[in-house]
């Protein structure tokens, strides 16, 4: 009798698996790699409200530039997380206009991703999709450093409006 017990105990089956995640079809990119390419200062933020100031922290980072080239199969060439040489990734496009930089191969969306959470040609904002490695860069800021022997314009300052006039003294009458 206590043989059966013992045996129905190995006749159970385990939970069932979760279901993996679902694979997100890769689409074309909103942007072509080569608009990556180029010396950018780089800062980094965890909090939103800091991002303003960050992107003033990464253009003052542009002595010393983060250098974003075409890799040699038309990828771009950046540092993974963690790695201290660049590797060739990938600009891959998902649904909803989402587009993400990682190695080939991998879905959008993979756990080596950063997810393009701006990017208007100036400034770049990426962030890991893994949320190990978010916690402990953040979100990276790129700022476009000027050309070489180019200074960065000054943002207009609106003029100090020159003190009226003072009124002239009236004619004394005869």
């Amino acid at each position: 009798l206590g043989l059966g017990f013992g045996l129905a105990g190995c006749a159970t089956t385990a939970p069932p698996e979760p279901p993996p995640p679902p694979v997100v079809q890769t689409l074309p990119p909103s942007f072509p790699p080569q608009d990556l390419v180029g010396s950018y200062g780089l800062a980094a933020y965890h909090k939103e409200e800091d991002r303003a100031r960050t992107e003033a922290a990464a253009t003052n980072q542009c002595r010393q530039p983060y250098v974003i080239t075409l890799g040699p199969s038309g990828g771009v060439m950046m540092h993974l997380a963690d790695q201290p040489t660049p590797t060739e990734l990938r600009v891959k496009g998902a649904p909803g206009g989402k587009n993400f930089i990682g190695p080939d191969g991998d879905p959008p969306g993979s756990l080596q991703d950063r997810e393009v959470v701006s990017f208007d040609g100036r400034v770049l904002i990426l962030r890991f999709i893994d949320p190990e490695v978010h916690g402990r860069y953040g979100s990276m800021v790129y700022v476009r450093c000027p050309a070489e022997g180019v200074k960065r314009p000054k943002p207009k300052v609106a003029a100090k409006p020159k003190p009226a006039a003072a009124p002239k003294p009236a004619a004394a009458r005869p």
